[in-house]
């Protein structure tokens, strides 16, 4: 890793220019150089402009004899992602690194620059750029390294799904209706290995669909819960939730999560792990009546203890839990569209929430204007 004086060292700028442009590629050769390109281009329409181009160490090492001219200077943040040259063995991973790890010392380097910034270039796969931006009221465009058809897409996604000219959810879309058993486990906390282990057997044997949100660990879960489903590292849940194929979530019980399975009308296999957990789950199954429970508990000397649920138990679980023709099925369903009706009339115009939120606003006027 370089010393603050080594990755300072490009920024003595040139003489002072009217313009200070950043450019924020996101690190990949077919990003790095079209972004180079571009500010290449720019340089050789305005000499005054300068422009400061952030990379990692890494790639710093990579373009350090490419031939620059003199007010584009290179500015590095620390190599705190996966190197270039792995990461194809986890994309997903190396774009989550980007997403999460990045944010934070491109900031830095930022407040270190003297003079100010007049725009930030950035990649539309640097997603934290614009917010970044934003803290320090400077302008951002984008530069787009795909082609004018595929932003075309993007940008008109929601009307090219309305109007039916391609499956978005097409593992959803190709499932019967309340058929899949949605499964996230929350992003921090976790069951036990073993736990785990019973849990991808059972629903494996269960034969139920499902989708599964496995952030870490779903290289991992792919090569053992079959064919059945999906397992993917992030999804849209509230969207995922709303859709007509789910019937089930087995779920954390996180307060986020419960909300969203409730607004969409969802039953829930409560799978609490730690703190509001428990009582949430309790909430879902004994006040609203509109899920089952996972984990067994026990206690021993004043503290609970998780004790090791089967996969032949989670099998029968998941069986009856997802069974839309069983009498108890059917009511867990019915109390949870009904629990559904309640929550929607309440974000409505003039609903619960709606005026609390309005007497929030004037409540806060109030005491600015006093």
């Amino acid at each position: 890793m370089k010393s603050d004086m080594d990755s300072t060292r490009e920024l003595e700028s040139p003489p002072t220019s009217v313009c200070h442009v950043v450019a924020l590629p996101y690190p990949g050769r077919g990003h790095i150089n079209p972004m180079m390109n571009l500010c290449k281009l720019l340089t050789s329409k305005k000499p005054d402009i300068l422009i400061t181009f952030i990379v990692t160490e890494e790639w710093h090492s990579f373009m350090g004899s490419d031939h620059k001219p003199h007010n584009i200077r290179f500015a590095t943040v620390p190599n705190l992602i996966p190197s270039e040259l792995v990461r194809a063995n986890d994309f997903l991973g190396f774009m989550e690194a980007v997403n999460t790890k990045l944010e934070a010392p491109v900031e830095q380097l930022l407040d270190r620059l003297e003079q100010p910034v007049s725009a930030i270039v950035a990649d539309p796969f640097v997603v934290w750029a614009t917010r970044v931006a934003s803290r320090r009221n400077i302008p951002v465009a984008s530069l787009w390294p795909m082609s004018a058809s595929v932003f075309s897409v993007l940008l008109h996604i929601e009307t090219l799904e309305q109007k039916g000219y391609f499956p978005l959810n097409n593992v959803s879309d190709s499932q019967p209706k309340h058929s899949v058993l949605y499964i996230s486990l929350g992003s921090f906390l976790s069951v036990s290995k073993a736990q785990m282990d019973e849990i991808v057997a059972g629903v494996q044997n269960s034969g139920a669909r499902f989708l599964w949100v496995a952030r870490g660990d779903a290289s991992k879960l792919k090569d053992g819960v079959g064919d059945k489903g999906l397992v993917v590292s992030w999804c849209d849940q509230l969207r995922v939730l709303c859709h007509d194929s789910i019937g089930g979530f087995w779920s954390h019980c996180g307060w986020n999560s419960t909300l969203e399975a409730v607004y969409a009308g969802v039953p829930i296999l409560t799978c609490p792990i730690f703190g509001d957990q428990i009582p949430n789950a309790k909430k879902i199954m004994e006040d609203w009546k509109i899920g089952c429970r996972v984990l067994k508990k026990k206690k021993k000397k004043g503290f609970e203890e998780e004790d090791l649920v089967t996969r032949e138990e989670i099998v029968q679980l998941v069986q009856r839990f997802m069974d839309l023709e069983s009498k108890e099925g059917k009511e867990m369903r019915e109390r949870a569209k009904q629990l559904q009706e309640t929550c929607q009339g309440a974000i409505a115009k003039g609903g619960s929430s709606d005026t609390n939120l309005d007497a929030f606003i004037k409540d806060v006027f109030h005491k600015t204007i006093n």
